[in-house]
């Protein structure tokens, strides 16, 4: 078994032990997701998928992001744009976005945790949780770039 089909069969038992029905575009939705190296917004899953399900909508595609958000299994990024981008990631990770195509890439930096503790000394807030976001220029618009 692959590792994606692993983490399908993982978020398949979590949604059933939350009561939630697996239904074929659920599955679908949480499969796309999974695979997915980029973070898609609603619409863009709702277009990889409309093939597949010509009766769904893009209401149908956020409606189960919905419920795969409430249960965990997806979280939603929202960079000031119009446009909620997801991740099946949920793991403590950052974002760096490209600012010229938005494009968005995850990686891993060791947890800021002394953040999180100065912010709660200095504040007196009690601190849920922290994002931290990186911008610049990808790969390819650079090459773009030096195209023109």
């Amino acid at each position: 078994m692959a590792v994606s089909d692993k983490k399908l069969q993982r978020a398949i038992d979590r949604l059933k032990q939350s009561g939630v029905r697996i239904t074929p575009q659920r599955h679908a939705v949480l499969d796309y997701l999974l695979n997915s190296m980029v973070h898609p917004t609603a619409d863009e899953i709702y277009k990889a998928l409309e093939g597949k399900f010509p009766n769904m909508s893009v209401a149908t595609v956020y409606n189960n992001l919905r419920v795969l958000k409430e249960i965990g299994l997806v979280r939603e990024l929202t960079y000031g744009d119009a446009s909620s981008r997801f991740d099946c990631n949920t793991t403590e990770h950052y974002h760096i976005i490209c600012e010229e195509c938005g494009k968005i890439v995850d990686f891993h930096y060791p947890s800021l945790d002394e953040v999180e503790s100065l912010a709660e000394q200095v504040t007196g807030f009690e601190v849920s949780h922290h994002r931290m976001e990186v911008y610049g220029t990808c790969e390819e618009c650079k090459k773009e770039a030096v195209k023109q």
